[in-house]
């Protein structure tokens, strides 16, 4: 039970900290959805794989009262980011995305457990560059991400479980506020 109590602690903890923060990113997110605008997510190991989670939701709403709205992984092609860690630096696969698909308005969401990756840093960089909102999930002190983006969720644990933990609360309250942001039904 020790650690359920802790899992529990540290998301009602988190929450209490950014639930008026989250608030207006969700209708600022909203605003750039209805506006015809994109989010783009990326991560490393099992944040790629919330990164990947997010898109899921955001795509393919389980309830089929919500629209579904562009959410773009930047994790899944092995092989183009094999190619771009061989012929650039693993550090440039999310910029050098970024780069190409993404435009003024767009948003770009990364996920980090420690906020230390290179390629997050280098990404969100780009992102700002181009004129995304940027977006960072992160947890202990934030790391490297710790205020680069314009809207920053840091986890208070040093622990990744506890983090990873929160952050899919977090990714499932996100998308929820934003469909009820977008007029839509409060269904869950």
């Amino acid at each position: 039970m020790r650690k359920v109590h802790e899992s529990a602690d540290t998301a009602i903890k988190f929450f209490d900290q950014y639930a008026e923060q989250l608030d207006r990113l969700a209708a600022h997110m909203a605003s750039a959805f209805s506006a015809g605008h994109r989010l783009f997510t990326l991560g490393n190991g099992g944040s790629a794989c919330d990164a990947e989670h997010i898109s899921v939701e955001f795509m393919h709403p389980i309830f089929e009262k919500r629209k579904p709205l562009p959410c773009i992984p930047l994790t899944t092609q092995s092989a183009l980011l094999s190619a771009l860690s061989n012929d650039l630096d693993f550090s440039a696969v999310f910029a050098a995305q970024l780069s190409q698909l993404a435009g003024r308005g767009d948003m770009a969401l990364a996920v980090s457990t420690s906020g230390m990756s290179s390629n997050l840093v280098k990404g969100l960089q780009e992102a700002r560059k181009i004129g995304l909102t940027t977006i960072a999930f992160s947890g202990k002190d934030g790391g490297r991400l710790s205020g680069m983006a314009d809207w920053d969720f840091i986890v208070p644990s040093y622990s990744i479980h506890r983090i990873q933990e929160s952050h899919t609360i977090l990714l499932h309250v996100l998308w929820d506020l934003v469909h009820i942001k977008l007029g839509e039904e409060d269904i869950v």
